[in-house]
């Protein structure tokens, strides 16, 4: 009696089938997940080199249909970065939140884990990707990479083209450190306020540095929130209510804030308004009231790169590494009044850092207490200074008579 060889077995109907391709020379797996909408049936096809790899690609299909998540094969980490940049930041600044975050895209991802399809990413890959980028930034940047990437998979997942976020499942390594933040002295501060004099920036920073305001919220100050001559006793002041953000909010709640201004400050805004009104009125234009403090020559509104620059050439010609930023005018104000012993909470109070009911309140056009420390310690500091160019112009003024 003579073995008769076992036939293959069929697939049933509707079940998975996995067979050889000669055409395209691959293993070829067909999966039947029902019919259409339209009546068709539909049995899509997978390819591999081998029955374990179309084996996984039928459970990966099978997997997006039960979440009813289908990734696009091609879809890769680019798209899904710049798709989050271009959809998922609606209604945020331009040049400030997307400028920011497109530009560490394009440095920092794209190149390095762009081509990558999204589908195929995985914790390891985002692991090597951040490991090697520590060697270049800081801490910080490493986070905002990382939130970079989770949040453009999580705008992915929102429109059913990423199953799984794995960048969730990935912290930030330490990079490198961080370059700190510095702040003036008193002499650099007088060597700083010396060389601006001549410079049309020059009341900008005098009240940046004897005020503490923001660099972002100095530049929209207009001269309806200064206020140098105010009635009823109340001290000259400025209202810190707007910035130049999004829709010219201020950093927080809490950084609106009134503040009085030291005489030094009061000083040299009169005058400044007194050179802008010149200066209006030499090129035809009116000045206004609800106008910009400060400006550009041509009366435009002053930005980040206009400030910088000029910033630095001044710090140079003080004699000091042209390294400082006009930020770190507003440190240099903390500093000078902790080295003059005002208490750490009424520091925070000036600088919009309190929990304090009058900074927190919602913005309203009426006077809040004004602060007062702050000027009067300014006033006291840089008051020693003064006096001591009053006597070297008497002298000079006793030495011609």
């Amino acid at each position: 009696m003579t073995d008769t060889p076992k036939r293959a077995q069929r697939a049933g109907h509707g079940a998975d089938t996995i067979y050889w391709d000669p055409a395209k020379k691959s293993f070829v797996g067909a999966v039947s997940l029902g019919h259409g909408p339209n009546g068709k049936r539909r049995r899509p096809k997978v390819y591999g080199k081998t029955k374990t790899e179309v084996r996984q690609k039928i459970r990966d299909l099978k997997k997006e249909v039960q979440t009813g998540v289908k990734a696009p094969a091609n879809y890769t980490v680019a798209d899904a970065v710049n798709d989050w940049l271009e959809r998922g930041l609606k209604g945020r600044d331009e040049k400030g939140t997307i400028g920011k975050n497109r530009s560490m895209a394009n440095k920092h991802l794209i190149p390095f884990i762009g081509k990558a399809k999204l589908k195929e990413l995985s914790a390891d890959d985002v692991d090597d990707w951040l490991d090697d980028r520590a060697e270049f930034l800081a801490t910080r940047s490493l986070r905002d990479l990382l939130a970079i990437l989770r949040r453009s998979i999580a705008h992915a997942q929102r429109r059913d083209k990423a199953a799984r976020n794995v960048a969730l499942l990935v912290t930030a390594p330490e990079g490198r450190p961080g370059r700190p933040s510095k702040a003036l002295n008193l002499e650099e501060a007088k060597a700083v306020l010396i060389a601006a004099r001549p410079s049309r920036l020059y009341a900008y920073l005098v009240l940046s540095l004897l005020s503490g305001v923001r660099t972002e919220e100095a530049r929209p100050l207009t001269w309806d929130h200064v206020y140098l001559s105010p009635k009823d006793g109340i001290p000259p002041h400025v209202a810190v209510w707007r910035s130049v953000r999004k829709h010219g909010e201020t950093k927080t709640r809490k950084s609106r804030r009134t503040i009085a201004l030291p005489k030094q400050v009061v000083d040299v805004l009169e005058e400044h308004m007194r050179w802008q009104k010149q200066e209006r009125a030499s090129r035809g234009m009116e000045w206004s009231p609800t106008g910009r403090v400060f400006t550009t020559r041509s009366g435009e509104p002053l930005d980040a790169a206009n400030v910088r620059r000029d910033f630095k050439a001044i710090v140079k010609k003080a004699g000091l590494k042209p390294e400082w930023t006009p930020r770190e005018l507003r440190h240099s104000f903390v500093s000078l009044l902790s080295d003059h012993g005002i208490p750490l909470e009424r520091i925070a109070l000036l600088v919009g850092h309190s929990s304090q009911a009058t900074t927190e309140a919602v913005y309203r056009k009426q006077l809040r207490p004004v602060i007062t420390q702050g000027a009067e310690a300014m006033d006291d500091i840089f008051a020693e200074d003064q006096e001591g160019e009053d006597t070297e112009g008497q002298e000079e003024g006793d030495a011609v008579a």
